[in-house]
């Protein structure tokens, strides 16, 4: 969709410096267009993005006003979601609908697909026919999908071409993407046959044929495909760019490895916000925001930690014939709920990048019991030793011991088994799965603990 032209001119990688956010403000606060010009006029499409998405959001409508003029379209792509969302209404539809002729399909959409739909197609009837069809056509596949992710600039040739006729049809052609890797050799309905590099273009001599040349393994990606499973198999054939097909099996766009990083960065991002229970939340959120989408969670953790008062609760008599075990509880479910969590991450992880799989799932499970019991007798020693000596109690001590024992044990077995149940119902394990192993590190803690004190003890 866009044009460049070769400017003669390179830059060294400078990290970005957070420093330059304060002399902008400075700036801003002064009214000084000048300096704001002179301060950014260097800076890439991507340390702008960073200045604004750190910038109060009171200051981004001046900001976007002084380098207007100046605007990278690309910056609209590396923004925040919600900052991109004001941007784009400083901006105002003519404007933005100039700046996403200039980006490649994939990060064009990438600028609208969040946008409502009277905006989106505000903007979208305000773009010539034949860029507006490719929007659409990506715009028009489920939001993780491949269709989403992929770009519909891509090069495809028949295979009874030769390699100077195809370097002779580049060199004329007036609408090359702006970066590629490989050709698509592709049939009468423009199904994909081969991939070839351009390195093996190059290397081989114009009058061979195309059809002849050696080729990459063909992997193709269906366009309903979801993007977490493209990524797997980006990451699994080691592939630099692969082609996208519709239900017909015709070529309709290519996705390539700087598509599938940010795949990466934001799966592996969004699995970490969920594990916290923290959701979409981002840094940029104003408070009511931010508040209203922890809560949730939050209150679902007070009726876990309600459970676990209640067990506790039974207890009460034998808690206040014996205070040491108040002392000593929160020890246990502590180490429980800790070796829940590291075994919980794995499990995650490796769902998510198809390394755990029904296959291992035996030997996993039984893996990680083993080794959280293996802890739990290690720390069961050690804690055991100590409270029997600090409370001159050895029969405490070996409690407490065996509770850890049991607790941690109880964890290992617990941060595996719900993710793999929450996976198999369909439940994404990030989202859900911590709660329900605090939950049960607390309560078994707590039942084994007490309990024993009880029998035993008092």
């Amino acid at each position: 969709m866009s044009d460049y032209k070769l400017d003669n001119k390179s830059k060294d990688f400078i990290p970005f410096d957070p420093s330059i956010i304060s002399e902008i403000m400075d700036a801003l606060d002064s009214s000084d267009r000048i300096k704001v010009i002179k301060i950014t006029k260097d800076l890439s499409a991507a340390d702008i993005a960073d200045i604004i998405n750190l910038l109060p959001r009171t200051e981004i409508k001046n900001f976007i006003e002084y380098i207007e003029n100046d605007f990278n379209p690309e910056i609209l792509s590396e923004l925040e979601e919600h900052i991109r969302e004001e941007v784009i209404n400083y901006l105002g539809p003519t404007h933005v609908a100039e700046f996403l002729q200039e980006l490649e399909t994939d990060d064009a959409v990438h600028v609208i697909e969040d946008l409502g739909e009277s905006d989106k197609n505000i903007i979208l009837n305000k773009i010539p026919d034949i860029d507006r069809k490719d929007l659409e056509l990506s715009l028009n596949y489920p939001e993780d999908s491949a269709g989403r992710l992929m770009s519909v600039d891509f090069v495809s040739l028949t295979p009874n071409m030769n390699v100077g006729e195809a370097i002779d049809s580049f060199r004329i052609s007036d609408d090359l993407p702006i970066e590629f890797y490989e050709i698509y050799l592709v049939d009468g309905s423009s199904k994909p046959i081969a991939a070839i590099s351009l390195s093996n273009i190059i290397r081989s001599s114009r009058d061979k044929s195309l059809k002849d040349l050696e080729s990459h393994e063909l992997i193709k990606i269906s366009a309903e495909m979801d993007r977490e499973l493209v990524a797997y198999q980006f990451e699994r054939f080691d592939l630099v760019s692969a082609p996208v097909i519709d239900e017909k099996g015709s070529l309709i766009g290519v996705i390539t490895a700087d598509d599938i990083v940010e795949v990466f960065k934001d799966e592996a991002g969004e699995d970490i916000r969920l594990l916290g229970g923290v959701g979409n939340e981002d840094i940029t959120d104003s408070v009511i925001e931010t508040s209203r989408s922890r809560f949730s969670w939050l209150f679902v953790n007070l009726i876990t930690a309600v459970i676990a008062s209640i067990v506790i609760g039974i207890f009460d008599r034998t808690i206040e014939e014996m205070v040491a075990l108040a002392i000593l509880m929160p020890i246990v479910a502590s180490m429980g709920g800790n070796a829940g969590t590291q075994t919980l991450t794995i499990a995650v992880r490796s769902l998510s990048t198809r390394d755990l799989i029904p296959l291992n799932y035996k030997r996993i499970i039984n893996r990680e019991v083993l080794v959280s019991f293996l802890n739990g007798l290690l720390f069961a020693i050690i804690i055991g030793i100590l409270s029997a000596l600090w409370f001159s109690n050895p029969a405490l001590g070996l409690v407490l011991a065996i509770a850890m024992i049991l607790n941690m044990a109880t964890a290992g077995f617990a941060g595996i088994i719900i993710p793999l149940i929450l996976n198999k119902v369909g439940i994404d394990p990030a989202l859900a799965s911590s709660v329900f192993v605090t939950t049960v590190t607390d309560v078994v803690g707590f039942l084994v603990f007490l309990g024993l004190a009880a029998l035993f003890l008092v």
